[in-house]
């Protein structure tokens, strides 16, 4: 394996030439939707710099009663929150580039989390921005189910986990959904 930030450039370079032609949307695959229950909050995010956009996961999500949250988040230390969203609602300028609801919102605890990822192997870890937010969030909210949202071409072999990278339960792509 190589470090982590030739990983990030490589994966990013391989995203960027992806999204520049035409492509599928992520695939919603039923082991997804049946993930969901009416009430359910899920975690979702405006994607940025060719990130997997995740609007047909969110669309799926909707049709089945669930509330939409977005990542709102301070500065690299603090922790990002969760706050609840709807689609076509007021988002603002955040740190790195980032569309997210106004800070006044109350924060809500997800049951779903749809994460973007810069890259992803097989055993479902994720290579983040490398900030640490979705670690953070992820320990803070064990029991959410946590889905990484990426398009096929950012997988790489055995990406080393350190001690606090959270594992994923699954990885949604235009191809596939991938499990354990």
């Amino acid at each position: 394996m190589t470090d982590k930030t030739t990983l990030r450039i490589t994966a990013r370079a391989a995203r960027a030439a992806f999204v520049a032609a035409p492509h599928a949307p992520i695939r919603v695959d039923p082991r997804f939707a049946a993930l969901l229950t009416p009430g359910m909050i899920v975690a979702s995010y405006v994607p940025i710099g060719g990130e997997a956009d995740p609007r047909p996961l969110e669309e799926a999500a909707l049709a089945v009663g669930c509330t939409l949250a977005l990542p709102h988040v301070i500065d690299r230390a603090t922790p990002l929150r969760f706050l609840c969203w709807t689609p076509g609602g007021l988002l603002e300028s955040g740190p790195f580039g980032l569309r997210q609801p106004a800070h006044d919102g109350e924060p809500v605890a997800p049951d779903l989390v749809l994460a973007p990822l810069v890259a992803f192997d097989r055993a479902l870890n994720r290579l983040g921005q490398g900030a640490g937010h979705y670690d953070r969030a992820f320990a803070a909210f064990p029991a959410a189910v946590r889905i990484g949202v990426a398009w096929s071409v950012q997988m790489i072999d055995g990406l080393t986990a350190d001690p606090w990278d959270v594992p994923l339960h699954a990885i949604a792509t235009e191809q596939e959904w991938i499990t354990l």
